[in-house]
């Protein structure tokens, strides 16, 4: 997951060639800028609802699974109060912990995250104030 400005086209085709192989089909939902992505070589195969019992949620069941977790941890955790600018680093926490949340092994949960801890470059504290 990553936080884009907007869903113009040039935002949303930057995060596609930076987050999507090359090749791969990509399945949107309507939105016509999509169709922007058979130019820098994706398969194109929209899935727009069509309204009565075809909804969004019916058509990318996956997709609407994961954001409403994230919007229910947003809200849950946070209470709704969450700076944008710290988003980013949200986001992250809820795909380490969305990714493990089935983990056989939730001893390997710290052992995991202390080994992502130092494999990143540390943020000092003037670095996280200045991005608040």
């Amino acid at each position: 997951m990553q936080q884009i400005p907007d869903a113009s086209k040039e935002h949303l085709m930057a995060f596609i060639q930076e987050a999507i192989v090359p090749g791969s089909i990509v399945i949107p939902d309507g939105l016509p800028v999509y169709m922007n992505v058979v130019k820098l070589g994706y398969g194109y195969q929209p899935k727009i609802p069509k309204g009565g019992e075809e909804t969004a949620s019916k058509l990318m069941p996956r997709i609407h699974h994961a954001a409403s977790l994230l919007k229910r941890w947003l809200m849950g955790i946070h209470h709704g109060s969450f700076s944008k600018r710290q988003l980013a680093h949200y986001l992250d926490e809820f795909v380490f912990r969305f990714n493990r949340r089935r983990s056989a092994d939730r001893g390997q949960l710290f052992y995991r995250l202390v080994q992502q801890a130092v494999a990143i470059e540390a943020t000092t504290l003037d670095e996280i104030k200045h991005s608040a």
